[in-house]
């Protein structure tokens, strides 16, 4: 076991080693939002007692305290020992382990990309059927989470190698709810709507969006957002995935149009707060600051899930900023998709818990402990929505299990050269001026490069 590996799984063990109920942060059966039921009946017919099981992840800091919070109670239901570690360079550490044998029972993925590879390799173990059938039939859109779990192994044949658990939610718009009621607007249903409202607020005098697209290095990024998200308002999502893997060119027309429909709000100088040319020079941490301006620089803004971090100080969320789904196109007919991103449980190195820890993530309480916490969406119908520790987390929930489409990230899932570099670049060329063609030619390319 590798040096970063052990000094991680020693830092926890010794307080998985006192687990117990004084550790559960809500006592069972004392709160009725939580499905206790669930959590009585896996304690029921588990017992681990003496067995060990270690979980490898990216989580630190706080979000690891909320996963041990999680942990603990399969310690209390099972008897099992749970020992997790976290690495700021997890993608780098879990290959490494993998190659030296000498992995965790279960890692934890943020990206699907690394789980395919290893899977391909033989390095990770395929879940049972039933974990498939139980996707399918109990998180929304469950198709979708199969087909994002699903992946070729060694032999080339496809199998479920990983379950989805803790997704992040990028289709959506913020906005400041009394600006919207002083001027009249009401949140849109529909893009049709959405484009109607865009040009009724510069028509009474305003700017509908603020837009940034900085990010240091990374400059560029929150259009690949945009860009995918028209993909799946536009497109089926089986283009949208033929995309992201370049089975279609990256300047197929589809593709050009998607980008040409981000050009739509953000090349417009009457949509943007400080015209088309603030786009690329605003940071995507400040654009939002523009909603909350007296009077307001603008009135809508979209960002993922994480942008109330950014906002002023004092903001309350609910009552001072709000936000609704990135509305599809209701002549289109493709349904309520939904693009973000979430971490995926593997098994890498099998044993019965690990095993019976796949199951429990099967649970409602697994996932309502974290809900009632903070940072924690789940597409699972079968979890509670009260369990939602505040209405903003609980309407965000709702979005993604309403949602007929669910679909990663795009640029997350191309390889890095595209999606974390000429996609972003490419993105900045087109909102200085370069045509959708020209800049998706230009992208094509460094796919081209890498084949």
């Amino acid at each position: 076991m590798n040096k970063v590996l052990m000094t991680g799984v020693a830092a926890l063990a010794l307080s998985a080693s006192v687990a117990g109920a004084a550790d559960l942060k809500f006592a069972p059966g004392e709160d009725a939002k939580f499905n206790w039921d669930s959590y009585n009946q896996f304690a029921d017919s588990h017992d681990l007692s003496g067995q060990t099981l270690t979980i490898f992840g990216p989580w630190l800091g706080p979000d690891k305290d909320l996963f041990v919070s999680i942990l603990n109670y399969f310690e209390e239901a099972t008897g099992a020992n749970v020992e997790y570690s976290g690495s700021d360079s997890f993608e780098q550490q879990i290959v490494i382990d993998t190659q030296a044998g000498s992995p965790a029972n279960i890692a934890v993925f943020p990206q699907p990309g690394l789980a395919a590879d290893l899977a391909a390799k033989g390095f990770l173990t395929k879940l049972k059927p039933q974990v498939g059938e139980f996707l399918e039939e109990n998180y929304a859109a469950g198709q979708s989470w199969v087909d994002l779990s699903t992946y070729a192994g060694p032999d080339g044949e496809e199998g479920l190698y990983v379950f989805p658990y803790k997704a992040d939610l990028k289709s959506l718009v913020w906005y400041v709810p009394d600006n919207f009621d002083d001027a009249g607007y009401e949140v849109p249903e529909t893009m049709e709507d959405l484009k109607a409202l865009t040009e009724q607020i510069v028509a009474d005098g305003g700017t509908p969006w603020c837009i940034g697209l900085g990010s240091g290095g990374a400059t560029g990024w929150p259009a690949t957002d945009w860009v995918e998200d028209m993909m799946l308002r536009t497109q089926p999502p089986e283009v949208y995935d033929q995309w992201v893997t370049n089975e279609i060119p990256f300047n197929d027309p589809r593709v050009v149009n998607a980008i040409d429909e981000f050009g739509w709000f953000a090349k417009n100088d009457k949509f943007v707060d400080g015209g088309s040319a603030a786009v690329s020079a605003t940071d995507f941490r400040d654009s939002p600051k523009g909603l909350f301006d007296s009077p307001p620089k603008c009135y809508m803004h979209k960002m993922a899930s994480f942008i109330p971090s950014f906002f002023p100080e004092g903001i309350e969320l609910g009552l001072d900023a709000d936000f609704f789904y990135f509305p599809s196109y209701e002549g289109e007919d493709l349904g309520k998709p939904v693009l973000g991103a979430g971490t995926l449980f593997g098994i890498t190195n099998d044993s019965p818990a690990a095993e019976a820890f796949i199951q429990f993530l099967e649970t409602p309480i697994a996932h309502e402990v974290w809900m009632a916490q903070s940072g924690f969406l789940t597409p699972f119908k079968g979890a509670n929505p009260e369990a939602y520790a505040n209405d903003t987390m609980r309407g965000e929930g709702e979005i993604l299990t309403e949602a007929t489409t669910f679909r990663f990230d795009g640029s997350d899932l191309m390889p890095g050269k595209v999606g974390a570099g000429a996609f972003w670049t490419g993105m900045i060329d087109y909102v200085g001026g370069k045509s959708a063609e020209q800049a998706a030619t230009e992208i094509q390319k460094s796919w081209d490069a890498i084949k």
